[in-house]
């Protein structure tokens, strides 16, 4: 080897010792404070971030939609002539959906949880079970043999991918507090601050988990039970000279915990079923879209796929799935879920198979000279109770607050383990400009102009000019404890529409054409449930509006 070889060698091992040095320093000026210049994330505590957090993770079940401006509302013909979907311009941010509706085996999953944690056999949890079950009966009718659906489709295993019914809009909204807590349960237990194995043997009434008191109190959760807590912690712990953990739990700034799963509001759901993207056209779109799909047709126009059905629905009076063959949609009632080819954003069944549950309590007006921006209709505010020390309070097995639906029947409006929430108050509102109370649903959904005065003879002769002035139907319990139902026998009453009935969209198996459009809506009592509405979960995007792998738009 000669000198000028020996020479080229050293340079290139000085040139890489010197690359190794730059990027080691730059990779430890990341853990220094720009504020401060403190070492953030120092082996002997200190200030704790995750500096290498990169984006959200992809929770279970879901695909990203990508946010962006489209025209929400009725794009064709109006032909039921009610004028409650008005065309407006709406901007959504970047969000996830489930893929598919959530299915029966899904639903299961969670009643199998409910009751090996809450035994129904125990009388203070029995309304916990029994108030998430799905409402079998919807199947009946009183012209049409259906028992087979009554005794088998919620848990026979031919049924299992199939869309979840018989759930009311609060049941759904509970299943997705559940399934919040029990990602977010994996997470921490993969990221090595739970015993996994714990999960499943220690996990009681007595020792629930909750997202929400893990962050505010974590050293309450699970009732102070440590076997879960801090036997898998692995290598998060930081220990100073005096030997004094810190890192024990994870927090928000760990970026370990997922947002929370929710049902999608009527905005997103819309703007996730049309799936614009194959309609862009620079910053423009090109047309309207009808239907989930491309064209003004409910069959295919594919050549490997021509003349099939794009979704099942009820083609005609008496005709639920075509003439048995190869025109038939393969469905009668519901079908599997992925039968049909999915949207331009993946996602399966946006129109027909199940209508779905969205987040907006309903009302025809849409307000976006108000709001433009992720509309929603139904914030009501709340913040954690706190105890007289100044910590939360969290809610248990003595305290579970039960309510008695219109109905009749009674569902737990928490779960031991939880955070107990209460209205924000004056102190929360005082001089603020963009909210004043705990309750919005009623926020400019209606002038004086728009209301009619009548006079209410139940009772009295007063009048008043509410809008929206629904039946009012009770329940009570007697001295025996009894439920007693009362309908509202009010000859008087204006409208249907009150502050708990929720929008659903989309067509289902039971729904004629016109309402496979995603800017179709309709509204039901959130308290009740039918054999045709079933839901889907969504889930915030944090962070960035695109993902790290999306292609340069340029």
């Amino acid at each position: 080897m000669n000198m000028k070889n020996i020479v080229t060698i050293k340079g290139m091992l000085i040139l890489t010792l010197a690359l190794a040095a730059i990027s080691c320093k730059n990779s430890d000026s990341k853990n220094s404070s720009r504020a401060t210049g403190w070492e953030i994330n120092s082996r002997d505590g200190g200030f704790q971030y995750n500096t290498q957090y990169r984006e959200q993770e992809t929770a279970p079940g879901l695909v990203f939609i990508e946010g962006g401006t489209y025209t929400k509302g009725q794009v064709q013909d109006d032909v039921m002539h009610d004028w409650n979907n008005t065309p407006t311009q709406q901007h959504v941010q970047s969000f996830y959906m489930d893929e598919t509706e959530v299915t029966n085996i899904m639903y299961l999953e969670y009643l199998d949880h409910l009751k090996r944690v809450f035994p129904p056999t125990t009388e203070g949890f029995r309304a916990i079970y029994n108030g998430a079950l799905p409402d079998t009966l919807v199947w009946r009718n009183r012209l049409g043999y259906n028992e087979v659906m009554t005794d088998n489709y919620l848990r026979h295993p031919a049924y299992a991918e199939y869309p979840v019914v018989g759930v009311s809009w609060i049941q759904a909204v509970e299943f997705s507090k559940w399934r919040t807590d029990r990602v977010n349960e994996y997470n921490l237990a993969r990221a090595g601050y739970l015993d996994k194995d714990a999960l499943l043997t220690e996990s009681t009434a007595t020792s629930n988990f909750s997202t929400g008191a893990y962050i505010n109190a974590p050293s309450q959760t699970f009732a102070g039970n440590e076997e879960i807590k801090t036997t898998g912690r692995g290598g998060n712990v930081r220990t100073d000279e005096d030997g004094n953990e810190s890192n024990i739990y994870a927090t928000r700034e760990s970026g370990i915990l997922t947002p929370s799963y929710r049902l999608p509001t009527e905005t997103e759901w819309e703007y996730a079923a049309l799936g614009l993207s194959e309609l862009r056209e620079y910053n423009t779109y090109r047309g309207r879209k009808k239907y989930p799909w491309d064209g003004q047709y409910t069959r295919s126009s594919e050549r490997r796929s021509m003349g099939d059905q794009m979704a099942n629905f009820k083609q005609g009076k008496g005709d639920y799935g075509g003439i048995a063959g190869w025109s038939d949609d393969n469905a009668d009632i519901t079908a599997a879920v992925k039968t049909y080819e999915p949207n331009d954003n993946g996602l399966y069944d946006m129109a027909g198979n199940v209508a779905e549950w969205v987040a907006d309590v309903y009302r025809p007006i849409v307000d976006d000279d108000f709001n433009d921006f992720n509309y929603y209709r139904g914030n009501v505010y709340t913040k954690n109770a706190i105890n007289e020390d100044g910590t939360v309070k969290i809610v248990t097995t003595d305290n579970v607050v039960y309510d008695t639906l219109s109905n009749g029947k009674i569902v737990a409006r928490n779960l031991p383990g939880d955070l107990l929430q209460i209205p924000i108050d004056d102190n929360d509102t005082y001089l603020r400009s963009n909210f004043s109370t705990s309750d919005n649903r009623d926020f400019r959904d209606g002038d004086k102009r728009s209301s009619r005065y009548y006079a209410d003879f139940n009772g009295d002769d007063s009048k008043t000019n509410n809008m929206y002035h629904s039946p009012k139907n009770s329940t009570s319990r007697d001295s025996a404890g009894n439920i007693v139902r009362e309908y509202d026998k009010s000859n008087n009453k204006t409208s249907l529409i009150s502050d708990e009935v929720r929008v659903y969209k989309g067509g289902s198996w039971k729904d004629r054409e016109y309402w496979l459009d995603p800017a179709q809506r309709r509204y039901f009592p959130q308290d009740m449930a039918t054999d045709y509405i079933g839901f889907r979960c969504a889930m915030s995007r944090v962070g960035s509006k695109t993902r790290s792998e999306t292609k340069s738009r340029n």
